[in-house]
């Protein structure tokens, strides 16, 4: 399991910008982002695997920030059952609160999107940032549980 991609928007709609390593904080998630308040919605963490499976189901290739996640992550698929685990990065850890349910912003991304997104959490999870920590792409990535 490992850290593929790290992104960040600077306000809301704003393009999605990478960057190659990143703190998150409990108190501003990922560093440069706008959504970082704490909450339940802190970070967002999307599978490589369950994205290329909704790309497939829409015959095409898509950039992973279309999804607009801060963090992209090989090697697991999420799902309803963790829920309360912990995603290790590092010093990082994050809990995961919830699924990050498709919008329907994704169809403004690409038609079809939003439902290619709908079965088996393939949108990723939300996650609340529960100990700081700097991480960079390519970083080990352990599930907690």
């Amino acid at each position: 399991m490992q850290l593929l991609g790290i992104a960040i928007r600077k306000q809301s709609k704003a393009p999605m910008e990478c960057i190659p390593q990143a703190m998150l904080t409990r108190v501003a998630g990922v560093d440069g982002d706008f959504r970082g308040k704490p909450g339940k919605r802190q970070v967002t963490v999307l599978s490589k695997e369950q994205w290329e499976i909704s790309c497939k189901e829409l015959a095409t290739s898509l950039p992973w920030t279309i999804r607009r996640s801060n963090l992209l992550v090989s090697g697991i698929t999420f799902n309803e059952d963790m829920v309360g685990q912990q995603i290790k990065i590092g010093h990082l850890r994050l809990l995961i609160t919830r699924e990050t349910d498709p919008c329907p912003r994704m169809d403004q991304q690409y038609l079809g999107l939003t439902q290619a997104l709908v079965p088996d959490w393939r949108g990723g999870v939300c996650c609340r940032v529960i100990a700081d920590g700097r991480v960079t792409v390519g970083d080990k990535v352990q599930i907690i549980t």
